[in-house]
């Protein structure tokens, strides 16, 4: 780890790419990990690393849905385990949701290491492991085409930070409500999504927690209200106004 002064203004950034290295080194990670968080951390510096209005909003929608759903999943990839395992596992404990692995660059070390990270932050139920039956998710080839059938493959509704567009869209087509965090509004994963939260996981999570702990008195007739009012296309374009308004800011200044 390398010695990141507490006075830096990026400090909490740096940690979390120190954080990911070190994962990367470990061989939780594949190396594209690293690759793929440098990406979100240009669009989180963007925003100004802090939760947007429609973030806030799309969290507060996501989170109806996941207390709507039957059979809620929480899917989980190396950069999520890495980053929030701790949220990651509060909150299916919260809302009863099966948490299951689901890597892009799948080998059997690194979802026995998954495993060990979300093990370590408490998890006692993880589907996906290595040996596990699967479906296969239509539409899908390969490794990313796993699907548990007790998990995400019987999901009415899956929560899939980081996810890549060709599963988000693939998890759509089959029926499913979609939610995502993905600091890029622009990705096909943010497009495809039905519920697109555009914030860093390590900031959307823990508010997720917040939210279940808020709404989870509220009738299902209140929650389907908050989903009903949630426009994901308009939201995703409150996000991008809000990018522009960043580089209109550089412009004038």
């Amino acid at each position: 780890m390398h010695d990141i002064s507490p006075n830096h203004p990026r400090y909490h950034s740096l940690l979390l790419r120190d954080k990911m290295a070190q994962a990367y080194h470990e061989g939780i990670l594949a190396d594209t990990a690293l690759i793929a968080h440098g990406r979100g951390e240009a669009f989180d510096y963007i925003i100004g690393e802090k939760t947007t209005p429609p973030a806030r909003k799309a969290i507060k929608t996501a989170t109806a849905a996941l207390l709507l759903a039957e059979s809620p999943v929480l899917s989980v990839n190396g950069n999520t385990a890495v980053l929030a395992a701790d949220y990651v596992v509060e909150l299916a404990s919260l809302l009863k949701a099966r948490i299951e692995i689901n890597l892009f660059y799948r080998t059997p070390q690194r979802v026995l290491k998954v495993e060990e990270v979300l093990k370590n932050a408490g998890a006692t139920d993880v589907l996906g492991k290595e040996g596990d039956d699967y479906l296969p998710v239509e539409g899908l080839e390969g490794p990313r085409s796993r699907a548990h059938p007790q998990g995400v493959h019987r999901a009415d509704v899956v929560l899939v930070p980081l996810e890549d567009g060709d599963r988000a869209e693939a998890l759509v087509s089959s029926g499913k409500k979609v939610i995502t965090i993905d600091l890029n509004p622009l990705s096909r994963t943010a497009k495809k999504s039905s519920i697109t939260i555009v914030d860093n996981v390590v900031r959307a999570i823990p508010l997720l927690i917040n939210e279940t702990k808020k709404l989870k008195g509220c009738s299902r007739q209140d929650l389907q209200g908050i989903l009903n009012e949630f426009d994901n296309d308009e939201n995703i374009s409150s996000s991008l106004n809000l990018i522009s308004q960043y580089f209109k800011r550089d412009e004038d200044s």
